[in-house]
This record gives C-alpha cells, sequence and structure tokens, in this order.
C-alpha cells in the first residue's frame, strides 16, 4: 500500500487518522464515538492531531506548553479554555476535517480550583511529570480555532491535506471534550504513537520498493560508456546494498508487528522505538540510490523519487527523533542487561 500515494486514502487508513481512530476506539466515550469515530471510520470526515509546538523542543513532550485552564462555575459546572500555538499538524489544512485531538497542559491557576491545584502540586511533589498533560476532541470549527498557513516539507505543501500552524485562541471547552480525562494525555499519547509508528514504517517499506522497481527498470534500460547501467561493477553494488537494505526494513517490520499482536503496543515498546529509526534510514538509503541512478531526472518532478526521498528523510523527524527513540531502545537493553546481571552475577567480560 505504501508504493502509491493514492492508496492509505483510498483505503481510509492514512495518517492522523488511523491514530485518531485508535483513540476513539480505546478511550473515547460513547458519545464521542458516535459523533466522530463512526463518520471517521466511514470515510466521510478526517482528522488531526495537534501536538508539536514551534516555540519548544517537543521532542521532548513535557515541555508542551498549549494550556488547558480549568474554570469551575458558582454551581459546580466545568469549562475548560484552551490557548496555545501548534505546528506541523498534519490534515488540519484539509477542508474535509472536522475536529483536533490536541496534547495540552493542563492549568488550575483559576481561583475556582484551588482544591484541584493542591492536588497537583503533591503530584508534582512525586514527581509525576508525565500526569500534567490532557488530550481534548476540539471541533475543527470551534471559535479560537485559527489555521494560519500551510507549511512546506523540502518545498511539497502535501495538497490537499497538508500541515498546518494552528493557533488556539480562548477555545471554550466542556467536561465532554475530554478524552479519558485530565492528566492522562500521555498514557493515550503512548497508545497512538506506538501503532502510528509502525504504520509510517509498513508505508516507507512500500515506498522503497517502488523506487527499488524503478531503478531496477532504469539500470536495464539505460546504457553509459557502451553497456547497461547494470553491468557496471558501482550499480551493481547499489543494487545488491539496496535488496539488502529494503529486505532488513521488511523484516524488522513484520517481526515488530509479530510482538505488537503478541505483546501489545507496551510489550513491543523496545521494537517499536527500534524501527522508527531503522526503517527510515535503511529505505531512506534504498531511495537515495535510486535517485543516483537516475540522475537529474532523480531530482525532478517526472518521477515521485525526489518526493519520497523528502518524506523519508522527513521521517526520521516525524512522530518523534532518531535520537529520542534510540534513547528508548539503549535503556531498555541496559535495563535487560541489569535484571540478567541480577539473576546471574558471573561477569560476562
Amino acid at each position: 500500500m505504501g508504493k502509491s500515494f493514492l492508496a492509505p486514502e483510498a483505503c481510509n487508513c492514512s495518517a492522523p487518522d488511523t491514530g485518531n481512530m485508535e483513540v476513539l476506539l480505546k478511550f473515547g466515550s460513547e458519545s464521542q464515538q458516535r459523533q466522530w469515530l463512526a463518520p471517521l471510520l466511514d470515510g466521510a470526515i478526517r482528522s488531526t492531531f495537534l501536538m508539536t509546538e514551534p516555540e519548544v523542543a517537543s521532542s521532548d513532550a513535557t515541555n508542551i506548553r498549549t494550556r488547558l485552564t480549568k474554570v469551575i462555575a458558582n454551581g459546580g459546572q466545568v469549562a475548560y479554555v484552551l490557548n496555545g500555538k501548534k505546528w506541523w499538524s498534519t490534515g488540519a489544512m484539509d477542508p474535509r476535517c472536522k475536529f483536533a485531538l490536541v496534547l495540552a497542559r493542563m492549568d488550575y491557576s483559576h481561583p475556582s480550583c484551588a482544591r484541584d491545584r493542591v492536588m497537583h502540586s503533591e503530584k508534582q511533589k512525586k514527581s509525576r511529570k508525565h500526569s500534567n498533560h490532557t488530550i481534548v476532541l476540539v471541533p475543527i470549527d470551534s471559535p479560537g480555532v485559527r489555521l494560519v498557513r500551510p507549511l512546506t516539507v523540502f518545498g511539497y505543501d502535501d495538497a490537499p491535506h497538508g500541515h498546518a500552524e494552528v493557533h488556539l485562541e480562548d477555545v471554550q471547552l466542556n467536561a465532554s471534550s475530554l478524552i479519558l480525562g485530565e492528566g492522562r494525555g500521555f498514557e493515550i499519547a503512548q497508545a497512538r504513537l506506538g501503532p502510528g509508528r509502525i504504520h509510517h514504517c509498513m508505508r516507507a517499506v512500500g515506498q522503497a520498493a517502488r523506487c527499488f522497481e524503478h531503478m531496477m527498470e532504469r539500470t536495464l534500460e539505460r546504457e553509459t560508456f557502451g553497456k547497461p547501467l547494470w553491468k557496471h561493477g558501482m550499480t551493481q553494488e547499489m543494487i545488491a546494498d539496496s535488496a539488502a537494505d529494503l529486505e532488513a526494513a521488511r523484516l524488522l517490520t513484520l517481526s515488530c508487528a509479530a510482538d505488537i499482536d503478541e505483546k501489545g503496543a507496551k510489550g513491543a515498546r523496545g521494537k517499536i522505538a527500534m524501527i522508527k529509526f531503522a526503517v527510515p534510514e535503511l529505505t531512506h538509503r534504498v531511495v537515495d540510490r535510486a535517485v543516483q541512478v537516475f540522475g537529474g531526472a532523480g531530482v525532478s518532478g517526472d518521477f515521485p523519487l525526489a518526493r519520497l526521498l523528502s518524506g523519508l528523510r522527513t521521517l526520521r523527524i516525524a512522530d518523534g527523533p532518531d535520537a529520542v527513540h534510540k534513547r528508548t531502545l539503549a535503556l531498555l537493553e541496559v535495563k535487560k542487561a541489569l535484571e540478567c546481571i541480577k539473576k546471574d552475577r558471573r561477569s560476562r567480560l
């Protein structure tokens, strides 16, 4: 499916909709599922996920500054006010986009929330920094939601869905807008991002396979210095390296999928981190070699190579940069090594 730019949307399994479907299916209320999940599953609407911010290093999600201010009225009715700036909000520019899931930091500074403020302070003392955030469902046409501009990726605007900068200015919400409840944002985000990352990698394998096919056709059709490209030793090396990289990417992704089926996303955390940095790099190398074989045509718009190359390079940043996933994997491996040492204190050196 990753071979085609149209297939993910035609089959209604494109990002960020698949992740938002899973969030609403696992954590959404019945009313949220009726109003938003059903039409999303039917392909009648699109959605977006607002997490990354222009003013902070969002690879560390604890930096998120968008505020969800809680207000309790005299009658006990609870309301929320959302303020912040987001960008790289994929799908937000699509005219079919009807709602956004927004990650925001809880704010109990309003005078009516003195009790909540004390409870939040106690959580902070216990170093529960991952309980500071909440995910809310915001209709995209809500007053205060402003689509500022479409962003480009290496010059590509990815129309019609695009990637938007979105400003949230005093967006009025109520308790029915919360997903799962206050302070559950990180729990939901991790459940969403794990399967989403394997979807990215599956598409990446398909894209690289398409480029490899183009490269093979090119080497069979073109001649230089009196012989076909495939007869040149350097071309043969690129073909062999690309075949190996493509198979490695495919098998890593398949292994991760098997772990998710068997252990769930949480149990497959290490494999998910592994494929998120390994597969984009492996597939990027395949596409880069295809560009080299095509020469000038490879960087033109006449073939899909340049567009796919930019997308795969971007994937090393999207949904968490390589360094974050390598850190996750390294810490998990260290933890496993320490557990082995505790069980068997004999030195392995």
